[in-house]
C-alpha cells in the first residue's frame, strides 16, 4: 500500500470488550499501513492479546484492586459474570483522567475513539484537533435505530408482540417492542450512557464504520442525509489481516474429511450464557438433524448437554463440541462449512460474509435483532425464531425448541429454491466484500479519503 500519511499521528482508543477492540485496533493497523503513526491506548493484560505488528501500543495499569477484580480479568467478555463485567467497566472509567494525561503528552493530531469514551469530545476539543467516533457496527442497525428514537412508532401498539412499521427507511421494516433494546421503552442506566454518546456526536469531526458500501448501500446514503454528518465505511476491518494462522486447530482437520457445504457451524460469540434447557434443545436439534456439526459451547461447557450426545457425535463422526477458543475466520472459510447458526454480533456477521456462508439468525441483545434484520433483507439467512431481546447476558428469552432449530437448519442447508437463492446471494455479497477491500474498492477510498482530509485538517489548524 502507499505510503500517504506519513505527517500524522493518530490515537486509538478502544473500548474494553473484544467486540470493539480487535475491530478498532485492526482499524489501527489499517491507518499504520498507509504510513500514519499510529498509537493505541489500553491497559497492559489487554495489550498481551493484540498482534502490535506496524503500531504503537501504550499501556496503562488496570485498578483491579479498586473494583474488586481478580488480575488480568480487563475485558467485559472475559469477566466470568455481570457483575464482574460490570467491574470492568467501572475500572475502566477510572482510567479517564489516566487516558487523558497521555493523549495530552502524546499531542496526537487525531482521536480515534469508541463510542464509550464520549468525553473524548471535549478533550479534543480542548487540544484542537478532530475527534472520529468509532462504530463496530453497520449503517442500517444506526438507520434504524434512529428512527426508533425520533418517531417512536412503538409507543403506538398495545403489546410485546404486535408488529410496527418503523417509519423513514428505504425499506419497509418492521419490528416488536419484544425485539427492542430496553433503553428504548424505559430510562435505563445504560440509556443514559447512550444519550452521552449521542451528544458527542454532535461534536465529533465525523463517524467511522466497520462495514463497506456494497453491503448496505443504500442506508450508508439515507444515514448521511438523515444525520448530516461525515462518515467514513472502512471496513470489513479483520479482511486487511486475515492472516493464515501456522497452528492448525483439530477442528480444522476434522474439517478436511467433510464433504462440502455440508457441516453447520454454532457460535453465540464470548458472552451469551444459556439455560441448560436451551442447551438441550439445541443439542437434540443437531442430533435429529442428521446434519455435521461444529458446536463451540463457550461458556456453557457441557451443561445441558443430553447425557452421551458428545460421545455419540465422536463415535459417529457427526459433530465436534468446543469449550475454548475456536478459529471462527477458519472455520467459516472451510469449504465443508454450509451454514452459520449465529447471535448475529457484527463481528460474526461480518466473517460470515467475507466466507460466503449463509446464516441461521439467532439475536439476543445489544444490536443484534438489527443486524439479523438485514441478513434477512439481503436474503443471506433465516431467522430461528427469536424475537424477545435479553436484558443481559444470561439468556432468559422463552426457549427455542428442537423443531424450530431444525427447520431453519434444513431451510440454509437443504435442496430448496430458498436454499439455492440464499446460497447464491452468500456468494455474490462475497464478492463485493472482496472488492470493497482491494486498491480502487469502496473501503480502500474512504481510508484514503479520510486520511487525505486529516492532513488537510492538521495543516489549517496550526496557529
Amino acid at each position: 500500500m502507499s505510503q500517504i500519511g506519513e505527517d500524522l499521528h493518530i490515537v486509538f482508543l478502544p473500548f474494553f470488550t473484544s467486540s470493539h477492540l480487535i475491530p478498532l485496533v485492526n482499524a489501527a493497523k489499517l491507518f499504520a499501513s498507509r504510513g500514519v503513526r499510529s498509537t493505541v491506548i489500553t491497559t497492559v493484560h489487554t495489550a498481551q492479546t493484540l498482534q502490535a505488528s506496524g503500531i504503537t501500543i501504550h499501556t496503562l495499569n488496570f485498578p483491579s484492586s479498586e473494583v474488586g477484580l481478580p488480575v488480568g480479568i480487563e475485558l467485559i467478555n472475559s469477566a466470568p459474570t455481570q457483575e464482574m463485567a460490570g467491574s470492568v467497566f467501572r475500572g475502566m472509567m477510572m482510567l479517564q483522567p489516566k487516558f487523558e494525561q497521555v493523549i495530552r503528552e502524546l499531542a496526537p493530531d487525531c482521536i480515534f475513539s469508541d463510542m464509550f469514551f464520549p468525553w473524548t469530545v471535549d478533550l479534543a476539543d480542548q487540544l484542537n484537533i478532530p475527534r472520529l467516533l468509532f462504530y463496530p457496527s453497520c449503517f442500517f442497525y444506526h438507520s434504524v435505530l434512529h428512527s426508533l428514537r425520533v418517531y417512536k412508532p412503538h409507543e403506538s401498539v398495545t403489546s410485546e408482540s404486535e408488529r410496527f412499521v418503523v417509519p423513514n427507511l428505504p425499506d419497509n421494516i418492521t419490528m416488536t417492542r419484544a425485539e427492542m433494546s430496553e433503553h428504548l421503552k424505559t430510562k435505563t442506566e445504560f440509556g443514559k450512557i447512550l444519550e452521552l454518546i449521542y451528544e458527542s456526536e454532535k461534536r465529533s469531526y465525523g463517524f467511522v464504520h466497520d462495514t463497506f458500501y456494497e453491503m448496505e448501500p443504500a442506508y450508508v446514503d439515507h444515514f448521511k442525509k438523515t444525520k448530516g454528518v461525515k462518515v467514513w465505511h472502512i471496513g470489513p476491518l479483520f479482511r486487511f489481516f486475515n492472516r493464515v494462522s501456522d497452528y492448525k486447530h483439530d477442528c480444522l482437520s476434522w474439517l478436511d474429511y467433510q464433504h462440502p457445504k455440508s457441516v453447520i457451524y454454532i457460535c453465540f460469540g464470548s458472552m451469551a450464557s444459556f439455560l441448560e434447557a436451551q442447551i438441550t434443545e439445541i443439542a437434540l436439534a443437531l442430533e435429529d438433524s442428521k446434519r455435521p456439526f461444529v458446536w463451540v459451547v463457550g461458556k456453557a461447557g457441557n451443561v445441558g448437554l443430553p447425557e452421551g450426545f458428545e460421545e455419540r457425535a465422536r463415535r459417529e463422526n457427526k459433530g465436534l463440541i468446543i469449550s475454548q477458543w475456536a478459529p471462527q475466520v477458519e472455520i467459516l472459510q472451510h469449504p465443508a462449512v454450509g451454514g452459520f447458526l449465529t447471535h448475529c454480533g457484527w463481528n460474526s456477521t461480518l466473517e460470515a460474509v467475507v466466507a460466503g456462508v449463509p446464516l441461521v439468525t439467532w439475536p439476543l441483545f445489544a444490536e443484534q435483532f438489527y443486524n439479523a434484520k438485514l441478513l434477512e433483507l439481503l436474503g443471506i439467512g433465516v431467522g430461528v425464531g427469536a424475537d424477545v431481546w435479553n436484558l443481559g447476558y444470561e439468556i432468559t428469552s422463552p426457549i427455542i425448541m428442537k423443531r424450530d432449530i431444525i427447520k431453519a437448519i434444513e431451510l440454509l442447508l437443504g435442496d430448496s429454491g430458498i436454499a439455492e437463492s440464499i446460497r447464491q446471494n452468500s456468494k455474490e455479497l462475497a464478492i463485493k466484500t472482496n472488492k470493497a477491500i482491494e486498491d480502487g474498492g469502496s473501503s480502500i477510498n474512504n481510508l484514503m479519503a479520510l486520511i487525505e482530509e486529516l492532513k488537510v485538517v492538521k495543516l489549517t489548524s496550526k496557529p
